[in-house]
């Protein structure tokens, strides 16, 4: 069981999680989504967390001459960022949303808001109770339901007694 704690005050920002081996694909099928909020189900699933190999979210590099493969949880971007790819950090933690009780969102609209919440293509956008920004919701209808603990700003304690 490992939780994650932040890198500035140190205070758990997770339940305990198991690690799961590789991030799980998301569904594409309309009839997965919540019928109240058209919110697709989280990738990963509540309880479990998985380390994201791939560079993810922001910053974004333009489009080049060269094709790039499609990602099957690419976000959902604003239109000025139409066909840029993710540069972001490599092996963040994507875990349920339910599980960080102790994050806040910040930001209410903005070009980086879908209809339904934030795209994630605006950078982290979750914060701990002392300021720090640590993660990044992309919770939008239209795009993938992912929260990304930013591997930088947070660290691992295996609640078995190893520090990670």
């Amino acid at each position: 069981m490992t939780t994650f704690c932040c890198m500035k005050c140190g205070v758990e920002l997770t339940t305990d999680l198991v690690e799961l081996p590789h991030v799980p694909e998301v569904s594409g099928r309309d009839g997965d989504r919540d019928k109240a909020t058209r919110l697709a189900p989280s990738t990963v699933p509540q309880g479990r967390y998985a380390i994201d190999p791939e560079p993810w979210g922001a910053p974004f590099t333009p489009p080049t001459d060269e094709s790039r493969p499609h990602h099957p949880r690419q976000l959902l971007m604003p239109p000025e960022l139409t066909d840029w790819t993710p540069a972001g950090p490599r092996d963040t933690v994507v875990v349920h949303f339910q599980d960080v009780p102790a994050l806040s969102l910040l930001g209410d609209g903005g070009p980086h808001w879908g209809c339904c919440g934030p795209l994630g293509t605006g950078g982290r956008n979750m914060a701990c109770g002392c300021g720090a920004l640590v993660a990044t919701l992309a919770a939008d209808c239209m795009g993938p339901y992912e929260l990304h603990l930013d591997p930088v700003r947070v660290w691992a304690f295996d609640t078995e007694g190893t520090v990670g």
